[in-house]
């Protein structure tokens, strides 16, 4: 496993980020537990959680996931980095959700809880709350970091804009600055190329990529006119089922995923780790969220971090994603 500098931190982590969204909904605990040994066998030493997650799940499951995680930890915890996120829904009350700083100093300190931890290394917001003023909320990250509760503070489903505002008041008001960014990005969701990803090169952010299955599109496993039996597009993960559904299951997907598939097959690839390749190919990525519901479905993912793409084959890859939005921009 390669380990790559956390933006302009000191900090390194591994290429590959252990998502943990299925953990206590798709996932029992047995099995998570299991997937997680199997990522830290193979040198995944970054961890990425919520306290909404298990994704699907709503308020009453809740937390659950960090449960999981913060069960496996026990006894290891400093062999690990471990982010987290806050800004979701977890509870009843209209302040139970969102970047203020009553909510976020009480959801850190409830992750901390359900992890089993002083502190995690990374601390985020899910997604932007327009609702806060970005000052309120950058003063509240700023009292975490000081007191010791997160290392370091970075963003996820940030526009481009809201984050260079983000880090720009930061400066200004002298607090903690965010030192990362996590967007969704894939063969199939290529928008972040456009401003957040120059951003993050000026700015020096670490990007931690999730998504680039497509929440399993890119496996190539689906097809398009039959209904799936089992993982994120299905009514058993709840709302996330219908999201992801929304997101991805729409026939130029699946006519893009045929091309992949033709082009990766005739280089002797598999689909789901040229998949994975490609976001890591990206020299502005620091390290690419993957996860799984059965540890056996890591495999091919893993192997994506000992790959070194073709620079043809990634051109070719290129190339046909960019025909796929061509076509979805002429809609």
């Amino acid at each position: 496993m390669e380990y790559r500098r956390f933006g302009q931190t000191g900090l390194s982590v591994s290429r590959l980020c252990l998502g943990t969204m299925t953990f206590g909904l798709q996932t029992g605990e047995d099995v998570s537990r299991l997937i997680l040994d199997k990522a830290a066998d193979a040198g995944i030493n970054f961890i990425d959680t919520a306290d909404v997650y298990p994704l699907g799940g709503g308020e009453t499951h809740a937390g659950r996931t960090e449960e999981i995680v913060g069960h496996w930890l026990k006894g290891r915890r400093g062999r690990f980095i471990v982010a987290t996120k806050a800004v979701g829904k977890v509870g009843p009350s209209p302040w139970d959700q969102g970047a203020s700083r009553k909510h976020l100093l009480d959801a850190i300190d409830a992750s901390l809880r359900r992890l089993g931890t002083d502190y995690v290394d990374l601390y985020q917001l899910h997604s932007d709350d327009q609702n806060t003023p970005l000052d309120e909320t950058l003063e509240a990250l700023d009292t975490i970091v000081r007191a010791g509760k997160a290392r370091y503070i970075g963003v996820s489903n940030f526009l481009a804009y809201r984050l260079a505002r983000a880090l720009g008041r930061a400066d200004v008001l002298r607090c903690a600055r965010f030192v990362s960014v996590q967007p969704r990005y894939n063969l199939l969701f290529r928008q972040i190329e456009r401003e957040l990803l120059p951003l993050a090169g000026e700015e020096g952010l670490a990007v931690i990529p999730y998504n680039p299955l497509a929440g399993g599109l890119l496996t190539g496993k689906y097809q398009h006119n039959s209904a799936p039996a089992e993982g994120r597009f299905t009514q058993s993960v709840g709302v996330a089922g219908k999201m992801y559904h929304d997101r991805y299951w729409h026939a130029r997907e699946f006519e893009t995923i045929e091309a992949l598939r033709g082009i990766v097959g005739q280089a002797g690839q598999s689909l789901t780790t040229a998949s994975v390749a490609w976001v890591l190919a990206n020299p502005l990525v620091t390290s690419v969220l993957i996860g799984a519901s059965r540890p056996e479905q890591l495999d091919a993912s893993i192997a994506a971090a000992g790959l070194a793409l073709d620079p043809a084959l990634k051109t070719q890859l290129d190339e046909a994603s960019a025909a796929y939005r061509l076509g979805d921009a002429a809609r």
